[in-house]
């Protein structure tokens, strides 16, 4: 357990992390001596860490069954939750459960139940509603985004699931929003509230614009994307509709970028983001699902190529940049004619002139037909590129491993020559497929 010192530094050494910040620390303690706790905070301040150091504290290693839940509103928060706490190398199993999947894969892993079950609430429920695991022994529960949690499980998911949670005696929920009513099945009447919304970080983001000098805001956002080079970013648009015209038009100017909506297959929402995450791509256009709760590194910049209806949304996206520490930029287009709203405030009116080259992104990605759960490791695939592949240490970028494949980032110019050296060959006895996403 994560309750030493010792314990929590061994921790965050595994995570890169050299310490905790403030709203960190006061969460732990807050959690720690409070049954029930509120944490409000903005995106990309570290709520899922404020949350899992307590939460491993509750947690009984001699106990094989699911001791702790947590409900996310999204597939890609739950991913990114599971990835976190196996990151942190407790000890403990966690399994991220959500729709978009096949249920025999989540039925394969809860046969070795997990400590932590991550999960959605409609595949949750689904999971409850069959018995396929017992819930008496679940003490601990974390609602995360709990604004966006209740509303995707409105249909009655979310209050089915608390009906099986007797037993729980410690409650968290989180969000990057304040103001919304919870219902009164959460229980969480009493509880503690930290509130860090209203804490104004020294941001280092700078918000401009850029005029369109017509309704079609489509060459404007082509010089913009000019004038910020290669620099990885988010180009933000309020509907599907608007985003795959946008992509179509993007790929008729040859500039590389991949998609990221609702709409999107699982399997396309997840290879967006390791795209991103490994530098295949670095402009990503999206819907504001893309605004919280996906693992993707620090953005240079983002792009509202329109302006979203609500204040919560615009506050949202702009926190994919400039976190932290890091410096940011948030374009606004704006179209001849076009009103902004009040919420919108001041910013500098800037010309896009002066036009840099975009060139082709230096890496892509290959796919690797096998897994964790064919014990292979991000050390075998890396022996298998460097041994059979014959590259070396600057041509092999990020690996990410699943649980049934893995995503390598090569240098685009020999990713041909790969595929056709390694696929089909054995890695740890499997007979693995090599291909380009």
């Amino acid at each position: 357990m994560a309750n030493t010192i010792k314990e929590q530094q061994e921790i965050l050494d595994k995570l890169n992390i050299s310490e905790l910040n403030p709203m960190q620390n006061q969460a732990l303690k807050a959690i720690a001596e409070n049954d029930k706790t509120i944490l409000l905070s903005p995106t990309g301040t570290g709520k899922t860490l404020a949350f899992l150091l307590p939460l491993l504290d509750q947690l009984n290693p001699e106990i094989k069954e699911v001791q702790a839940l947590i409900v996310v509103p999204s597939r890609e928060l739950a991913i990114q939750i599971e990835t976190v706490v196996r990151n942190m190398g407790s000890g403990y199993k966690a399994n991220a459960i959500y729709g978009g999947r096949a249920i025999s894969k989540d039925k394969i892993e809860l046969k070795h139940t997990p400590s932590i079950l991550i999960g959605t609430p409609g595949r949750l429920a689904d999971h409850f509603e069959q018995a396929r695991f017992t819930t008496k022994f679940i003490k601990t529960l974390v609602i995360d985004e709990f604004d966006l949690s209740v509303e995707v499980g409105r249909g009655g998911e979310m209050k089915f699931i608390m009906s099986y949670l007797a037993n729980v005696n410690k409650r968290i929920m989180t969000s990057a929003t304040e103001g919304t009513s919870i219902p009164s099945y959460l229980n969480m009447k009493g509880a503690k509230t930290l509130n860090f919304l209203s804490i104004k970080p020294s941001s280092k983001l700078e918000i401009k614009t850029v005029i369109s000098p017509s309704e079609n805001k489509h060459n404007t956002l082509v010089d913009l994307l000019h004038h910020v080079g290669n620099e990885p970013g988010i180009v933000f648009c309020n509907t599907r509709e608007r985003l795959e015209d946008l992509s179509r038009f993007l790929d008729k100017k040859n500039l590389a970028h991949t998609c990221f909506y609702g709409g999107m297959e699982q399997r396309d929402r997840e290879r967006a983001l390791i795209k991103l995450r490994n530098g295949s791509v670095s402009v990503l256009i999206a819907t504001d699902l893309a605004s919280r709760g996906i693992d993707i590194p620090d953005m240079s910049y983002i792009i509202h190529y329109e302006i979203p209806p609500a204040v919560q949304e615009y506050t949202h996206r702009n926190g994919r940049t400039a976190r932290v520490n890091a410096k940011g930029t948030a374009y606004l287009i704006k179209a001849h004619g076009e009103e902004f709203p009040d919420f919108i405030g001041k910013s500098q009116t800037i010309r896009v002139k002066t036009a840099k080259d975009i060139t082709p992104p230096f890496w892509t990605t290959l796919f690797i037909s096998g897994g964790r759960k064919d014990k292979i490791s991000k050390g075998d695939i890396a022996g298998l590129f460097f041994k059979q592949g014959n590259i070396t240490k600057d041509q092999l970028g990020v690996i990410e491993l699943k649980q049934d494949c893995a995503f390598v980032a090569v240098p685009a110019s020999i990713a041909d020559n790969l595929v056709n050296k390694l696929n089909n060959v054995r890695l740890k006895k499997k007979k693995v497929r090599v291909t380009l996403v």
